[in-house]
This record gives C-alpha cells, sequence and structure tokens, in this order.
C-alpha cells in the first residue's frame, strides 16, 4: 500500500508539472512539496480557498507543491465526493492561489483518473 501511494505521489507531481502552463505564472516554475503532509497552515489554506464551495465535497490527502508568482499557486490532491446519496469518491487536483494579502482563490480543479496513468501502450 505504501509503494501504491508513493507511487502515486510520483505521478501526481509529473502530473502537476506538466499543468503547470494552466494555472497564470508570473515569475516562476512549480517546486515540489518536501512532504506531502497536509499541515494545520495547509489546511487552513485548503478551507479558505475551498470555502463557499457547494456540491462537492473535498479532503485534501497530499500537498503535491508550490509556484511563487505575485503571490504563490498551490497544488493539492484532494478526494472528492459528489453531494449526493451513494456518490462514489474520485479524486482531483486542486491548484489555489494565495495571494499577497493572504486571500485564497480557486485557479483550477482538474479531475485525476488513476486509470489513465495505467494504461500503457505498445513499447516502441
Amino acid at each position: 500500500m505504501k509503494k501504491l501511494i508513493a507511487l502515486t505521489f510520483v505521478a501526481m507531481l509529473l502530473v502537476c508539472a506538466a499543468c503547470a502552463e494552466e494555472a497564470p505564472a508570473l515569475s516562476g516554475g512549480w517546486a515540489p512539496s518536501e512532504s506531502p503532509e497536509i499541515t494545520e497552515e495547509l489546511q487552513a489554506l485548503f478551507d479558505q480557498g475551498m470555502e463557499g464551495l457547494v456540491g462537492v465535497n473535498y479532503v485534501p490527502v497530499a500537498y503535491l507543491g508550490s509556484q511563487v508568482v505575485a503571490g504563490t499557486n498551490h497544488c493539492f490532491l484532494a478526494q472528492a465526493t459528489v453531494v449526493v446519496p451513494d456518490a462514489q469518491p474520485f479524486y482531483a487536483l486542486i491548484y489555489l492561489y494565495e495571494k499577497l494579502d493572504g486571500t485564497v482563490e480557486i485557479l483550477h480543479i482538474m479531475p485525476f483518473d488513476f486509470g489513465a496513468l495505467c494504461e500503457y501502450g505498445p513499447a516502441e
């Protein structure tokens, strides 16, 4: 299980780096986090950014990295569940922008398909 989590984390870092072009960048590239752990500070930042969002419940499971811009972009892996009976959870990449004044807003939410990572074509 730990190997799967580690492999998933590495894959998420690669996806985060590949998707960095989608987030508005002013000055810097994405830096992977030293630890995927969701600290109290990161949880508070996530909660502030997701405040007021309804319809889907997002729970951060890993902090993937940041990008210094005029403020800071943050990338989280989150488990998501649509708020309806018998909804099946899925995963999403959550990009948040922390402004210089400390306010946080959603940049982008991208559903993450683990199956797409496991689809291998013929070797070339």
